[in-house]
């Protein structure tokens, strides 16, 4: 198919007003009146099945459908993973340190390891195939080895195109902590099921803030140790990733789930959540002795909200009642997932 035919295409199923060539001579843009969404994804994927893109964006507050041919995308598959296998590495590394010499360190690594790049990658991939569903192009995860208490700075997968509405990222925000946070419950029940390790030889250990939900899976497994097993510190490591990537926050997922329930409005609470969690990372630092954490992600979090949130191609149309109930349980959810003082040497 010529681009004659598909510039015919687009004319024949949207009121075309303007039509234009791009920039660099590449692409033509055709400026529309009210695009139906749907409609747009439909052609875009018949006319993806013959090497063109076509996506809705907008400019001076006018609207156009792009076209260009489609790039043919290098395949960097190796690079997840070699990145895999150096996390699996550090991870491994990390969990043979819970165990005393006198116990089976390499074997103890790997379920450690295995535990919490399955919490890490089910997080993940709650977002891929989410984003798979609604036509949003992504990577696979990027595994991130780092030499922390759990041997990784965790996963990302980077967009590559726009949401097409404030449904679809929604969906794409909410995906993967839940789907995480559902794989840190299992990690949990399994780990406290299994013996700790025997820590007599050891001089420190961590004192973990137990967040709820982590004391209701205790009672649940009728868990009664001092000690836990390092699945059920993955299981445990899980959540805590899920309470911070859901403060509502610039593209945290937090802020995507905000951003898609009351719009542009959740650009001022993204500027004031930093202060809020440096406020708690102050006084649970001052009756706690642990909040360091939440102060250093204040921090971070500041950077994240200078950027704002980039809007949906359809910004207008609201989701719909059951995704506002399924955002609320979200953030209720993460809340569970808070503790205070997240872990203290001892």
């Amino acid at each position: 198919m010529d681009i004659d035919s598909v510039v015919s295409a687009v004319q024949n199923n949207f009121k075309v007003y303007f039509v234009e060539k791009t920039e660099d001579g590449e692409g033509i843009r055709l400026y529309v009146l009210n695009p139906d969404i749907n409609l747009l994804g439909v052609l875009s994927e018949k006319l993806g099945e013959s090497g063109w893109e076509i996506t809705l964006k907008e400019k001076l507050g006018e609207q156009y459908i792009e076209i260009r041919r489609k790039e043919k995308e290098k395949s960097r598959v190796w690079l997840n993973i070699l990145l895999l296998i150096l996390t699996f590495v550090t991870t491994t590394y990390v969990g043979m340190s819970f165990y005393p010499p006198n116990q089976n360190r390499l074997a103890g690594g790997i379920v450690f390891s295995t535990a919490i790049l399955f919490v890490l990658g089910s997080h993940e991939m709650g977002h891929y195939f989410a984003a798979r569903r609604w036509g949003v192009k992504t990577s696979l995860p990027y595994f991130i080895p780092a030499p922390t208490i759990l041997g990784t700075f965790g996963a990302v997968i980077t967009q590559k195109s726009n949401c097409p509405n404030r449904k679809a990222l929604f969906d794409l925000g909410v995906s993967g902590p839940m789907v995480g946070v559902i794989a840190s419950i299992i990690v949990t029940y399994i780990g406290l099921k299994m013996p700790a390790p025997n820590v007599v030889a050891h001089t420190h250990y961590i004192e973990i803030g137990e967040p709820p939900l982590y004391k209701i899976i205790e009672i649940i497994a009728h868990f009664s140790g001092k000690f836990m097993s390092p699945v059920a510190f993955a299981g445990w490591a899980g959540m805590l990733l899920t309470c911070l990537n859901m403060i509502p926050v610039g593209q945290l997922d937090g802020g995507h789930v905000l951003r898609a329930m009351i719009g542009r409005a959740s650009d001022q609470v993204s500027k004031l959540m930093p202060i809020a969690v440096l406020g708690v990372g102050y006084l649970s630092d001052m009756y706690y002795g642990g909040g360091t954490i939440w102060i250093v992600w204040s921090l971070i979090l500041l950077f994240f909200s200078f950027v704002p949130h980039p809007s949906p191609i359809d910004d207008e149309t609201r989701i719909d009642k059951k995704r506002y109930a399924l955002g609320i349980v979200a953030f209720g959810i993460a809340l569970l997932c808070f503790t205070p003082a997240p872990f203290r040497l001892r």
